[in-house]
């Protein structure tokens, strides 16, 4: 009784320091760069100038605001091309593997994994809607998001048709699929059109 008594306050006391710690908003926002690194180098190596690092190349990261902004900036990329940089928004609803995700100015540190759905941009009365495949949002806490898929296409150029055609032949190659490579390969693909087939249902 008294193993698991202790046993319950060394772990409580834990969680306690742990809560303590400063948070990533509250990490300065100015990089340290490279100044123990360099110091080594030069009582090490005199002749020669200290190489580059990683962090040598870091941007200096924007403080969190002492209040909330009443925009959100997002980024919004694909592999090929960039959809929103810099750009102020009221709301981001996107689709991911745990639910819709409304992202709101002052919304807390998230990341996110994409799953096929309607992606969906706020700015006033006017709303952009496109589907995206998959990807990741990097929700900080500064009220900027960055959103990478692998793939987007507004909805009003998805073929109601062309959906309804490649369903049908997924689901029947999932059906007669033989193999774990063909299951997981078909069960994509029943997956994706079915997220196509309800974007456009509503």
């Amino acid at each position: 009784m008294f193993r698991l008594s202790h046993r319950f306050v060394s772990r409580a006391t834990v969680a306690a320091n742990w809560c303590r710690r400063q948070l990533s908003t509250d990490i300065p926002a100015e990089i340290e760069g490279d100044s123990p690194f360099v110091q080594a180098w030069k009582k090490i190596i005199r002749n020669l100038e200290p190489p580059k690092t990683p962090s040598a190349f870091m941007k200096r990261r924007p403080p969190p605001p002492s209040f909330i902004p009443s925009k959100l900036t997002v980024n919004f990329v694909l592999p090929y091309s960039s959809e929103l940089s810099n750009k102020e928004v009221d709301l981001v609803i996107i689709p991911s593997t745990t639910g819709q995700i409304g992202i709101l100015p002052g919304h807390v540190a998230t990341i996110a994994q994409l799953k096929p759905g309607v992606l969906s941009v706020h700015e006033g009365s006017e709303v952009t809607k496109c589907f995206v495949s998959s990807g990741f949002a990097l929700i900080h806490a500064n009220s900027f998001a960055d959103i990478v898929a692998i793939e987007a296409v507004p909805l009003d150029r998805i073929d109601p048709v062309q959906v309804q055609k490649g369903l049908s032949e997924f689901t029947q190659k999932l059906n007669s699929a033989s193999t774990d490579w063909e299951k997981a390969e078909a069960q994509i693909g029943v997956d994706v059109h079915s997220a196509m087939n309800s974007a456009l249902t509503g």
